[in-house]
């Protein structure tokens, strides 16, 4: 299954969640630390427009179990956690190397 950078990220935080204590639900600010390492950081609303489609499309393949609001128009996610599915999925991401961040100088 393809993943992006941030999806593995997302993946991975809620792993780590997991195995500490809070029952493995995390909230959505917490995943805002992705972008600390980036050296061109989007705009915020830009930011948070990204998380949430990544959290979405991650929801879709059933990774994910998203909690929030429900509107009549659209869904507020403020907390989301691992499905069975997603726990296999980022046990296998464990195992591959990951990019390391290598920081380029000019």
């Amino acid at each position: 299954m393809r993943l992006s950078s941030l999806q593995k990220f997302i993946l991975l935080e809620c792993l780590n969640a997991n195995s500490s204590a809070g029952g493995g639900k995390i909230s959505r600010g917490r995943l805002n630390k992705f972008y600390d390492n980036v050296d061109k950081k989007p705009q915020v609303e830009m930011m948070t427009k990204i998380v949430t489609q990544s959290i979405e499309r991650l929801i879709e393949k059933d990774l994910l179990i998203g909690f929030g609001e429900r509107t009549k128009y659209k869904w507020f996610i403020k907390e989301i956690k691992l499905t069975r599915q997603g726990k296999r999925e980022t046990q296998k991401l464990m195992g591959q190397q990951m990019k390391l961040p290598f920081r380029h100088k000019k």
